[in-house]
């Protein structure tokens, strides 16, 4: 799959495109990731479930969608002649959902990849989120690949261990790429009621204050795997996104930044080209992994 830029943008924080379209051209960007479609409908958590942090924010959001079947019907229409790839970010609760949901995505002939989520919880496992295991991370994929043939890039979490062997256990399954990372783990309480602020206590932390963690395992990933790696986590600048290019990452994904500058992805994307210029490179190609360590 090819980018006309190595910007994109993170999956739930976008929506699927459209509501973004009055503040963005969005055949301009390199990629627009879709929120989570999963096989079944979900209603997702209870209110409240989005929480400001001091350098972020929290969300149990809970993959709230109405689809796959929903999607292909109702949205896919009015996004696939938008200009650029639009990639459909798929979850589930176990391997059969993930890859039914992922064979009907590969009949949509102008969906050219998938990111698959594999931070979901795996309920015939007692909820254990599948990415957090090399063997769980490895099924989903395997799953998939045997019913989808198109772009699989796999989004790794970050509560692991040891990322770098996610990565690679999910590139011998077939993974064409790898994101990294999606949400932290974290909490919030409101200490006058004594309870937690998210309705289920806790949720996925974003924003910036993710960021150096994220960097971190990107520049470990792209060490250890030879697939392309796309870079997310706290990204609002194009120094961010160089940092992010410099450290291993082909592509970046924006996510949070986008609720508050909704015209980031294309002041990140001219930052990159004016740092480019101003450094005598040619092509972005001449920074991706060029960090000297």
């Amino acid at each position: 799959m090819e980018l006309k830029n190595p910007v994109m943008t993170a999956s739930g924080t976008f929506g699927y495109g459209t509501e973004f379209a009055d503040f963005v051209p969005l055949d301009q960007l390199g990629g627009i990731i879709v929120k989570g479609t999963t096989l079944f409908p979900r209603e997702g958590n209870d209110y409240p479930r989005m929480a400001e942090t001091a350098a972020g924010m929290l969300n149990c959001v809970g993959l709230q969608n109405k689809g796959v079947d929903h999607f292909c019907k109702h949205i896919y229409p009015e996004i696939k002649d938008i200009g650029t790839n639009i990639i459909v970010n798929v979850s589930g609760s176990s391997p059969d959902d993930y890859a039914e949901c992922a064979a009907r995505v590969d009949a949509l002939e102008q969906i050219p990849a998938i990111e698959l989520n594999i931070s979901c919880p795996n309920v015939k496992q007692g909820g254990m989120a599948f990415g957090v295991t090399c063997e769980g991370a490895a099924s989903v994929v395997r799953a998939v690949r045997a019913r989808y043939h198109k772009t699989l890039i796999v989004k790794l979490s970050p509560n692991v261990t040891n990322i770098a062997d996610i990565a690679r256990a999910v590139e011998a399954e077939g993974a064409d790429s790898v994101s990294l990372i999606n949400t932290l783990m974290g909490m919030a309480i409101d200490i006058e009621r004594r309870r937690p602020v998210l309705s289920i206590a806790t949720g996925g932390l974003s924003g910036p204050a993710v960021k150096p963690v994220a960097l971190r395992m990107v520049w470990q990933v792209a060490k250890a795997v030879t697939i392309p790696v796309v870079g997310l986590g706290g990204i609002s600048s194009a120094t961010d996104a160089i940092e992010f290019l410099m450290a291993g990452a082909t592509a970046i994904e924006i996510g949070t930044a986008n609720f508050i500058d909704p015209t980031v992805t294309l002041r990140v994307r001219d930052g990159i080209n004016e740092w480019l210029d101003a450094h005598g490179c040619h092509s972005v190609q001449e920074i991706i992994g060029a960090l000297n360590d």
